[in-house]
């Protein structure tokens, strides 16, 4: 005997709604258990989300952090980050939990914008910032990847991964490694082909801007490829206090 499709549609549906009575998903900052139309955040801590608003003031001080460091044409971050705020949570997820998807969910969120404001039309590839290969078999994924082949999706540019490498692993930040990082010029990152971004524009996405030091030594090695323009996105943006 058939289903009809109305009837295996209605059994998917009790299927669905039984696993989910059992393994809710659950909002990744406050917890309440989320209703099936939706993602990652309850109602509530999506709009409390402290998005970053789109205008002069805050795009020139987004831009400032790279002042006399490197030239970059445009600056975009999508959240505010704050100390036990929600976009540590987030991003704690997206990094340490295994949650890759977020960044899927914060990519179309925040590409749709970027579309609407139409600042990055004229870009041309998509990078992310690269994990060093060790703590990418560690943690077996880059956080942001999902974020920006949502971003390349979204804005119909090209995802191009692997070509900017990472040489070195980071190490925890004591004082005293945070001094050294700043005083050390040896560069981090190496691209394995100078020719495919000549002339271009490429958009630079990683997680956070804190102190912008880990985005200032990969665009140093990016704009060893003659005639490239640089602009930077990444998810949050730490506020200098």
């Amino acid at each position: 005997m058939y289903l009809s499709t109305l009837d295996l549609s209605v059994k998917m549906r009790f299927l669905k709604d039984i696993f989910y009575l059992f393994y809710p998903n659950l909002c990744v900052n406050c917890e309440v258990t989320l209703l099936q139309s939706e993602q990652y955040l309850c109602i509530t801590c999506t709009n409390n989300l402290p998005v970053v608003d789109d205008n002069e003031h805050v795009n020139v001080t987004l831009k400032s952090i790279f002042y006399g460091k490197v030239d970059v044409k445009n600056v975009r971050s999508f959240l505010y980050y704050q100390k036990h705020g929600i976009t540590q949570k987030i991003v704690h997820q997206l990094k340490y939990k295994n949650q890759s998807e977020i960044g899927q969910y914060i990519g179309n969120w925040f590409g749709n914008n970027l579309k609407e404001a139409e600042v990055f039309k004229d870009v041309d590839y998509i990078i992310p910032v690269p994990l060093h290969k060790k703590k990418l078999k560690n943690r077996g994924y880059n956080q942001v990847t999902e974020f920006g082949e949502e971003l390349s999706r979204v804005l119909d540019i090209e995802y191009k991964p692997n070509v900017l490498i990472r040489t070195s692993i980071s190490k925890t930040q004591t004082l005293k490694q945070r001094f050294e990082r700043f005083s050390n010029n040896k560069t981090k990152f190496k691209l394995t082909n100078k020719n495919i971004f000549e002339n271009k524009h490429i958009l630079l996405i990683d997680d956070v801007i804190t102190t912008g030091a880990t985005l200032e030594a990969c665009c140093n090695e990016l704009l060893t490829s003659k005639g490239i323009i640089l602009s930077i996105a990444t998810i949050a943006y730490t506020p200098r206090v």
